[in-house]
């Protein structure tokens, strides 16, 4: 009986198409993942960034400009993102979250997929956890690493470091190595060889590729540094918000878990170019990577029946505000990159049109024409790829503990709220005239109407459980 859906399933990729634009009925979907990636891209319009390869999935998809993870830190906003569930009070915060404990019995993103007789495969970094909802999973695998943990260093010196320091080597590594040495080479050949056994197979997949750079420790072959040489420069508001409440700074932890950053204060201006330097090499080696897998899929002639959605599981801080990494609520850790391409689609090139992690599980139901779960918190946006005059609801509520974000048209604004739900700290931007966020008018009187709507907006929005 499985041998015959199979059959079903072949012939259907073959020669079903809808009348309308020609989008296969069972398309397979290719879900690539990049870890701490911010819109630090060349189609995103950031012209010093080499990003060849992902900009020209952007330019034969749709490139969504204002994106939004609803948490920023990467177990959480991936166990956020495969459910469909918002995060709450007392669900998906940390680095550590698991989907399959925090949200037990929810049918999750890839389950669905695999529950309709997709062969589902996970590389690399999709959930944080290796084994987090295993049974969604036909293949579940990760690279090793040559360093004896996950930092994934090359050279001898950095690799006895990270052994000798208590696992604290360098926060980036420059060196004269092939693509294949560090995970994301290893991931990209790995998956190339996953597209070549599927396509013998014939049968529909939803095959996960996750990145694990540019997250630190920026580590990345000596030709993609070069790109960057003598090209970077600094933030210009190198310090915090005016008026900006203590609740919205942090003591950037995790970068001073690496060798040589100061346990407290800032970097010098010299390193700090030196991480950003890190930070951009790093993003074009991923770059390159999702190009050879881009490149095999066209060579087998996949991409005809193949949806392609990379995204980023949360934004970075590069200095702004004085800050690096994310855990905070400012544009900078929570915008991010999002790119679909549909095959057969006549797809508009890019939309301002805000949207919400959330969002994604129940867009990707609809164009792969499975029923939704009832439990999904977002809403499909699949008319965003292709109609101009389409609108989504217009809002995103982010999260990062008790601090809640409400982003909607140029304001953006936040509550931090205690367990009676009342708000003891928050700020407001107008990115019309402060897209940086350097300004804190949360205070102003003449916002007092405003703050009003974006409070109550974000109480309507927000997980219906989340003091739960």
């Amino acid at each position: 009986m499985k041998h015959l859906l199979y059959l079903l399933w072949a012939f259907l990729l073959c020669s079903c198409v809808t009348e309308e634009q020609g989008l296969p009925e069972i398309p397979n979907v290719l879900f690539i993942a990049v870890d701490d990636l911010r819109p630090e891209l060349g189609c995103y319009g950031r012209e010093l960034i080499s990003s060849p390869h992902i900009d020209r999935l952007a330019a034969e998809g749709t490139r969504f400009d204002r994106a939004y993870c609803n948490i920023p830190v990467c177990g959480a906003s991936r166990a956020s993102l495969l459910t469909g569930l918002r995060p709450a009070r007392n669900r998906f915060l940390t680095y550590l979250s698991r989907a399959d404990e925090e949200a037990p019995g929810i049918l999750t993103l890839p389950g669905l997929f695999h529950q309709n007789g997709y062969t589902t495969i996970s590389n690399g970094k999709i959930f944080h956890h290796d084994d987090d909802d295993s049974l969604s999973w036909d293949e579940i695998w990760h690279p090793v690493s040559n360093s004896p943990s996950w930092r994934d260093y090359a050279m001898e010196d950095n690799i006895r470091r990270d052994t000798s320091d208590r696992f604290r080597g360098p926060p980036f590594e420059r060196a004269q190595v092939s693509d294949s040495i560090y995970k994301d080479g290893k991931i990209a050949r790995k998956t190339i060889r996953d597209l070549q056994k599927l396509k013998q197979k014939g049968t529909p997949f939803f095959l996960a590729a996750g990145f694990y750079k540019p997250h630190l420790p920026f580590n990345a072959p000596e030709k993609y540094w070069a790109l960057y040489d003598g090209k970077v420069s600094l933030p210009e508001n190198n310090y915090p918000p005016e008026n900006a409440p203590v609740e919205s700074m942090h003591n950037f932890g995790e970068l001073r878990a690496y060798a040589g950053v100061p346990p407290e204060g800032p970097v010098s201006d010299q390193f700090a170019l030196q991480l950003i330097h890190g930070y951009y090499a790093s993003v074009s080696f991923t770059d390159a990577q999702i190009g050879k897998i881009l490149e095999e899929l066209e060579r087998l002639e996949l991409d005809r029946s193949t949806l392609v959605i990379l995204w980023g599981d949360h934004g970075w801080n590069l200095r702004e505000h004085g800050l690096w990494c994310k855990h905070c609520n400012f544009e900078t850790s929570l915008h991010t990159p999002l790119i679909i391409r549909v095959p057969g689609m006549n797809q508009q090139g890019s939309t301002s049109e805000i949207v919400e992690y959330v969002d994604i599980y129940p867009t990707l139901c609809e164009l792969a024409g499975l029923e939704p779960p009832a439990h999904l918190q977002g809403n499909s946006f699949r008319e965003l790829l292709t109609d101009p005059e389409a609108l989504s609801d217009g809002v995103a509520v982010c999260q990062w503990y008790a601090g809640v974000t409400t982003i909607r048209e140029n304001w953006f604004y936040t509550e931090w709220i205690d367990d009676q739900d009342s708000a003891y700290a928050r700020m407001l931007y107008d990115h019309d005239t402060d897209p940086e966020e350097n300004i804190n008018i949360s205070e102003d009187p003449a916002h007092t109407k405003i703050i009003r709507e974006l409070s109550a907006e974000m109480r309507r929005s927000r997980a219906p459980e989340y003091f739960k």
